[in-house]
C-alpha cells in the first residue's frame, strides 16, 4: 500500500491552464474518483501522475518521495486507459507478462504471477486466446490484470469503462470495487459519469475548469454540495431563483424560511433535489403534472409551477402514486439549500433549512 500527494499541481498548455494548482491526499489502500465535465482536466492530472505528461507547476509525492524525476517507466504506478490497448499479435498471457518480462523475472515466477492476475479478474480459462477472440469487457479485464500483475503502489484508470454497455458497465464496477478491496491497493480512477464515482469511490473530488470544486465522501457530495456547479453536477437538483431579507427567502410569490446566519439581502438560488419535494394537501407551491414516467422502483414527475421561474420543477414519486398527467398537484421542500454567488452564504452546514411544512406555513401567514 501506499500514499498519494499532490501539491499544487499545475500544466498549461500555451495560455490554456488546464490544470490550475491542484492539491489532494490519497490515503493508503483509498478508492479516489475524479470526476467532472468533459475539458475540466481530470485526464490531464492522471497522465502527470503516470508520468506521460510533465507538470508546469508543483509536485507529486508516493510515500513522501517525489516522483517527479522519475519516468512513467519508473514509477510506481500502473495505468489502465479507456482504449484497452493491447497487443493484437499477443495472446492474453503474453499481454500480461510483458511488463514482467522487462523485468527479468524467471519463467516460473512469471507464470505463477500472471495466472494469479487472471483469476483475480476471473479470466483465468482465456490465457490462450488473442485479444480479437475477446469481448470488450473482456478485454478490459485483460488490460486491468496487466496493471495489477506489475504490483503496483498506485493503480490509475482513466475511464476504463466508457466504451462498454450499461449492464457491462455495472458489472465491472462490481469486479473493480471488489478486487481493489481485496489487494488494498491505493487507487485513482478518473470518470464522468456521476453514476460511476458515487458506487466506486471513498471519495470523489469535482473537478471544473482545471479545479476542484469540492473533494468529499461521496454521501456528502450528495447531500451537502460546497459549490453550486456541484450541486447542479452531480444528480437531479431544482435551482430555483431567490432574493434573502429579513431571514426570508421569497421564491416566486412564496417565502421560504432562512438561516439565522444567511448576511446581508442579496439574490441566492434555491437548490432542492427531486427526492426532498412533497406532494401535500395544502402545500407550498401548486401546479400541473406535465409528465410522468416509470423507472421501475420509483417515478419521475415533471411539473409546471407558475409561480416559480425554474420550469419544469422535477420531483421524484413513489412507485404506488396515482399522479398522471394533467394532474394539478400542490409541493412542499422538505430540504433545501440556499448558495449566494455559487456558493453557501455560511460555512455552517452549509445553510441548510429543513423545511417543514408548519413552518412554510408559519412564514407565509406573517406577510
Amino acid at each position: 500500500m501506499a500514499t498519494l500527494s499532490v501539491n499544487a499541481l499545475s500544466k498549461h498548455f500555451g495560455k490554456v491552464k488546464a490544470v490550475d494548482e491542484v492539491g489532494f491526499r490519497v490515503d493508503d489502500g483509498e478508492f479516489l474518483c475524479i470526476l467532472g465535465p468533459s475539458g475540466c482536466g481530470k485526464s490531464t492530472v492522471l497522465r502527470m501522475l503516470a508520468g506521460f505528461e510533465e507538470p508546469s507547476a508543483g509536485d507529486i509525492r508516493i510515500d513522501g518521495a517525489s516522483v517527479l524525476s522519475l519516468p512513467a517507466n519508473r514509477r510506481p504506478t500502473a495505468m489502465v486507459f479507456q482504449k484497452y490497448t493491447l497487443w493484437p499479435h499477443m495472446r492474453v498471457f503474453e499481454n500480461i507478462a510483458f511488463g514482467l518480462k522487462l523485468r527479468h523475472l524467471a519463467s516460473a515466477e512469471i507464470e505463477r504471477k500472471v495466472q494469479e492476475s487472471l483469476d483475480m479478474v476471473g479470466m483465468a480459462e482465456y490465457g490462450a486466446r488473442f485479444p480479437s477472440q475477446l469481448s470488450g469487457g473482456q478485454q478490459q479485464r485483460v488490460a486491468l490484470a496487466r496493471a495489477l500483475v506489475l504490483e503496483p503502489k498506485i493503480l490509475l484508470l482513466d475511464e476504463p469503462f466508457s466504451n462498454l454497455d450499461a449492464a457491462m458497465r455495472a458489472h465491472l464496477r462490481e469486479e473493480l470495487r471488489r478486487i481493489q478491496r481485496r489487494t488494498a491497493i491505493t487507487t485513482v480512477f478518473v470518470t464522468h459519469d456521476q453514476e460511476e464515482a458515487l458506487t466506486l469511490a471513498d471519495r470523489i473530488a469535482v473537478m471544473k475548469l482545471g479545479h476542484i470544486e469540492q473533494i468529499d465522501r461521496p454521501g456528502e457530495i450528495y447531500g451537502c454540495p460546497r459549490t453550486l456547479f456541484v450541486a447542479d453536477f452531480i444528480g437531479a437538483m431544482n435551482l430555483i431563483p431567490g432574493a434573502h431579507r429579513d431571514r426570508t427567502i421569497s421564491v416566486g410569490d412564496t417565502l421560504l424560511p432562512a438561516p439565522a446566519d444567511a448576511g446581508e439581502a442579496c439574490l441566492v438560488t434555491v437548490a432542492i433535489r427531486p427526492e426532498d419535494l412533497a406532494v401535500t394537501d395544502s402545500g407550498l407551491w401548486r401546479g400541473t403534472v406535465e409528465q410522468v414516467v416509470d423507472l421501475g422502483h420509483y417515478r419521475k414527475g415533471s411539473l409546471s409551477i407558475p409561480s416559480l421561474k425554474a420550469t419544469p420543477t422535477t420531483i421524484y414519486l413513489p412507485k404506488s402514486s396515482p399522479l398522471a398527467a394533467g394532474d394539478s398537484v400542490c409541493v412542499a421542500p422538505r430540504r433545501y439549500l440556499i448558495y449566494r454567488d455559487g456558493r453557501p452564504p455560511s460555512e455552517m452546514v452549509l445553510a441548510i433549512t429543513d423545511g417543514a411544512e408548519s413552518a412554510l406555513r408559519a412564514v407565509n401567514e406573517q406577510r
